[in-house]
């Protein structure tokens, strides 16, 4: 056995079938099927994979690593600094994504790319170059090159950018539970992958397979155009790793499965029944003496040797066959995430000059506290000075010319994006109705939350209302032991004043809004106004001022959480939560524990 065997022999029982399918398909076209997402924490698995793909690949092929953080300068190409200031003239510096011109791009925690810096691949991808239109420089460098997203993601995460990942053909997840045969691949090695890619030009597809390829991708629900010319590439590769100059039923069904399968968003509908006919009349049998029909005139006469319609089965089938069974469900977790915050430290984004992850420079005198960005500024500086070398030269009142002049137009300051503070707002009804039994639960909740503050960069307020009373009864917080302190022997009792209490929650959240924060709202009540803002014992007049805070409360976009503490589901606190369009969450029997967890995965959707 070769030292490659031994290799492979070694590592494949850790490597699913398909993912190394996949990592052979993209050796033989990197640059047709644009790339692998590779869904995968660090760790030993994923290295034996990407040793896997490096060991078809062309030894040398180069290969770069794309920080998150990376500026446009270093991706796109930019003005080369150094060179500038010793020739005197601009001088454009080449980037990232035209250095990698024919290798390998990979791309490691792609679920922190940034949207800006993922379009600008996406473009480059598209376009097959470069383009550089900065700093007064244009330029265009072509390139082509294959792409590995390292999806490394928990599950309350946001997945890799979306477009970016439609340009990939593969989306690999591997799973150390799943193992594959040591000796399967032992003769796809890097002289096969070369013998393939020679082939693969002269690789040919019936046009019956194309409209199998399209009608699988349209079942499954991949609206993209790309994964139905994706499939198409990687069916040709399939073809040209077996040798082939013409692409079979089993090379499609493989890419379908590789391309089409991890895209899917619901599983194809079940294939009509004909209608039953009605039973014919027995035909009478053909005299004795009609002669049978040449065999030879079937075999002569033109027959159709692909029928779309089996062939569009047999792929859906092929693509069925790898699918989780809780598909449907994991997409619906998926969907119902969307782009939202998670909660913590995933609020909404903010801008700002004085920490966070830096995006790029603005023009601008530094104030105290910001940080003038000095290689940026020198770029801005760098083109200007033959103009002021010889406006000073021109100058009889001036000495010598110094080297470089420095002005205050020049002057970069460093922008950075940070993710906003998330408050979660509890207002607690601490009425009569309500306090015996969830006043306990609210307190011991907020305990719970608070404790998890230093983890998600939480603060934490609590706002409670009973009788004529409605009050801040902690400010927002992630002292724990101030916490405790002001819920020490928090009072209850009393009639219930709900549009007072819509009012200071959404005062406190607007403030806190204000303040750069992301605020949430968490109502615990029955929703059982019978308070008005004057504090008059009138349920229909306190019904009606509720719903109309409530609604107020719907148009400043707050998100808001409804926990509907009755001891089962009501009809108040139901429409009270439609009117200020919040989340419904009836909890009749709730723990602080349940409800401390209920409370942060409903948050995280809000």
């Amino acid at each position: 056995m070769t030292g490659l065997a031994l290799d492979i022999a070694f590592r494949a029982p850790a490597l699913p079938d398909d993912a190394c399918r996949a990592a052979l398909l993209f050796a033989i076209d990197p640059f047709g099927l644009g790339g692998v997402c590779l869904t995968s924490r660090a760790g030993p698995q994923r290295e034996a994979w990407l040793t896997f793909l490096r060991a078809r690949l062309p030894p040398d092929m180069p290969e770069r690593r794309l920080p998150n953080a990376i500026a446009d300068d270093r991706l796109l190409g930019g003005l080369d600094l150094s060179a500038t200031l010793s020739s005197g003239k601009p001088i454009v510096q080449r980037g990232l994504l035209a250095d990698v011109d024919g290798g390998l791009l990979i791309i490691p925690m792609a679920e922190r790319l940034d949207q800006g810096t993922a379009a600008k691949l996406c473009a480059t991808l598209d376009q097959g170059e470069v383009r550089l239109e900065r700093d007064g420089l244009t330029a265009c460098h072509p390139t082509r090159f294959g792409t590995i997203l390292l999806d490394e993601r928990t599950e309350d995460e946001e997945p890799p950018p979306t477009g970016l990942c439609d340009r990939l053909a593969f989306l690999v997840a591997l799973d150390p539970t799943q193992q594959g045969d040591p000796t399967m691949f032992e003769a796809a090695d890097r002289d096969a992958i070369l013998l393939a890619r020679e082939i693969l030009p002269g690789v040919e597809i019936a046009p019956e397979y194309l409209d199998a390829i399209c009608g699988t991708t349209l079942a499954y629900g991949v609206a993209s155009a790309r994964a139905a010319l994706l499939t198409l590439r990687a069916a040709r590769a399939a073809a040209a790793l077996e040798g082939r100059s013409q692409v079979t039923q089993d090379d499609v069904a493989l890419a379908a499965r590789l391309v089409i399968g991890p895209r899917a968003t619901q599983m194809p509908a079940p294939p009509e029944e004909p209608e039953a006919e009605p039973e014919e009349a027995e035909q009478p049998k053909p005299p004795p003496n009609d002669l049978p029909e040449d065999p030879q005139d079937e075999r002569d006469a033109p027959q159709d040797p692909l029928d779309p319609s089996a062939l569009q089965e047999m792929m859906i089938e092929a693509t069925r066959a790898p699918l989780p069974a809780n598909l449907l469900a994991s997409l619906a977790s998926e969907l119902g995430r969307g782009k939202s915050g998670q909660g913590g430290c995933n609020g909404q984004t903010q801008m700002g000059d004085r920490r966070g992850r830096p995006i790029g420079t603005r023009r601008g005198i530094p104030k105290p506290g910001q940080r003038l960005n000095v290689l940026e500024t020198l770029r801005a500086a760098a083109p200007w000075q033959p103009l002021r070398r010889h406006q000073r030269a021109n100058d009889a009142k001036s000495g010598t010319v110094p080297r470089m002049e420095i002005r205050r137009d020049d002057f970069r300051i460093t922008r950075y994006k940070q993710n906003a503070e998330t408050v979660t707002i509890f207002v607690v009804d601490a009425s009569g109705s309500a306090a015996v039994n969830r006043l306990a639960e609210a307190k011991g909740a907020v305990e719970l939350l608070l404790a998890d503050c230093y983890i998600r960069r939480d603060s934490v307020a609590l706002i409670t209302f009973s009788g004529r009373l409605t009050e801040v009864a902690l400010p927002p917080t992630r002292s724990l032991v101030m916490a405790k302190r002001r819920l020490t022997g928090l009072p209850g009792g009393g009639g219930t004043p709900m549009a007072a209490a819509i009012d200071m929650a959404a005062d406190l959240a607007l403030a806190i809004r204000r303040k750069g924060q992301t605020p949430t709202l968490v109502f615990m009540t029955d929703g059982k106004a019978n308070l008005t803002r004057e504090g008059k014992g009138d349920r229909a007049q306190a019904g009606q001022e509720a719903m109309t805070a409530a609604r107020q409360l719907a148009a400043s976009g707050i998100g808001t959480l409804m926990v509907d503490i009755s001891p089962r589901p009501s009809t108040p606190a139901r429409e009270l939560a439609a009117a200020m369009r919040a989340k419904y969450l009836p909890l009749p029997f709730a723990d602080p524990a349940k409800l401390s967890n209920a409370v942060k995965g409903a948050t995280d959707h809000v």
